[in-house]
């Protein structure tokens, strides 16, 4: 598989060009890379699924509920938890799609770990036994599973991580710039008159002061803007990272960095009763239902008249990575990562909701497996749907690389 080359500072005029084949080759790293980059065709396949799936009660969604959408996350008083963390493709949904997303993520992460098809239908086992034990048999509070090694070990080095390790990843040093090169290039003046001007905004000054370390009197101020080359679904949207100075009289000054990111329409089918027009709002709202610890540090904005959401980058927020693994930790994962997506949704109901999207669920069980019919029949589908379409994604771009 070619490597994609490193990016040197693009001009604004040459973003997109450059961005959409960054993307394509980022897709054709790997099937999993592959079913992470395209939501789209995953919401597709469910508008012509020929069997039925379950409408579960309208509640908060994450949308894209794959693997690495799913870390820790720190919240407001230095806590970390791992709960989801990307919530772009966020609506008021089917809990089912998140269910199937991550069973369908876990199954293709088992497959690039070279684990036998029985491992793959133990996982999908296992993640909705971890969900429904998050329903809490219809009580009032959910059961929580434990953290398995590997989990603990995200958590480990979350908890270890400080502003050093943040600066050295995001902006190659702690000096008080962020440098132009492969990850971020520069912005035009219009671009940085509206970042400057959300940066002056009192949504900004109480997002970055409401740490519990940083003088409620501190001073802000943005020390620089650049656009942000990052992620695979998201390369090609408006992204921006903005480097702030924070001075208080009795900390002193130190630096933080913000990011800005544009708020797209989602691809998931959603109600439109409650849900709030503006993309970035939608994102929000997503967050403090589904992820307090982000959605506590959220805010939002236009760049280019075009809505954003706000929050402050923190050390301790990583991503889970599952490059490799072994039956067991599959397992385990599998479970765990299934009982925390489980309590994000339980969060919405009450008892009687609860109870009844637990029956629901526990229906139509076939003999040999534990799990719904609808949920294996669906990862089987989309299983060969998505190898066929990475097959035909690498044949598309990987090799004009290579050739």
């Amino acid at each position: 598989m070619p490597k994609i080359q490193p990016v040197t500072s693009t001009p604004p005029a040459r973003r997109a060009a450059v961005l959409n084949a960054r993307r394509n080759l980022k897709m054709a790293r790997s099937a999993h890379a592959f079913v992470r980059g395209n939501t789209l065709q995953f919401y597709e396949w469910l508008a012509g699924c020929t069997f039925t799936i379950p409408q579960g009660p309208t509640v908060w969604i994450c949308g894209d509920c794959h693997v690495s959408n799913i870390g820790p996350v720190a919240d407001k008083e230095g806590g970390v938890d791992i709960q989801i963390r990307d919530l772009d493709q966020a609506v008021l949904g089917n809990p089912a799609h998140d269910i199937i997303r991550l069973a369908v993520s876990l199954a293709t992460a088992a497959r690039g770990s070279d684990l036998p098809g029985v491992i793959t239908a133990r996982m999908v086992e296992e993640l909705m036994a971890g969900y429904e034990l998050a329903l809490g048999n219809g009580r009032k509070d959910a059961r929580i599973v434990a953290r398995p090694a590997s989990m603990k070990l995200v958590m480990k080095a979350a908890l270890k991580r400080r502003w050093k390790h943040l600066a050295r990843e995001r902006i190659d040093g702690v000096q008080p710039d962020i440098p132009e090169g492969r990850r971020y290039w520069p912005v035009t003046a219009a671009e940085r008159d509206d970042l400057a001007a959300i940066a002056a905004t009192p949504g900004m000054r109480h997002l970055v002061l409401q740490l519990l370390h940083r003088d409620d009197d501190a001073q802000l101020e943005l020390v620089d803007a650049k656009y942000w080359v990052k992620g695979c679904s998201s390369l090609g949207r408006l992204r921006y990272a903005l480097l702030m100075r924070v001075h208080g009289k009795e900390r002193g000054e130190e630096f933080c960095l913000v990011d800005v990111k544009e708020a797209v329409t989602a691809a998931a089918p959603h109600s439109d009763d409650a849900m709030p027009d503006d993309d970035a709002e939608r994102v929000r709202q997503a967050a403090v239902h589904l992820a307090p610890n982000l959605g506590k540090r959220m805010m939002t904005g236009r760049v280019k008249d075009r809505p954003v959401f706000v929050r402050e980058l923190r050390p301790q927020d990583l991503k889970i990575d599952l490059e490799r693994l072994d039956e067991k930790d599959a397992m385990d994962v599998a479970r765990y990562l299934g009982n925390v997506v489980g309590r994000a949704h339980a969060g919405q109901l009450d008892r009687a909701q609860r109870k009844a999207w637990l029956g629901e669920l526990t229906r139509n069980r076939p003999a040999t497996l534990d799990a719904p019919s609808w949920l294996w029949r669906s990862v089987v589908a989309l299983m060969q749907a998505h190898e066929g379409g990475y097959l035909e994604h690498c044949r598309r771009f990987a090799n004009r690389e290579l050739s």
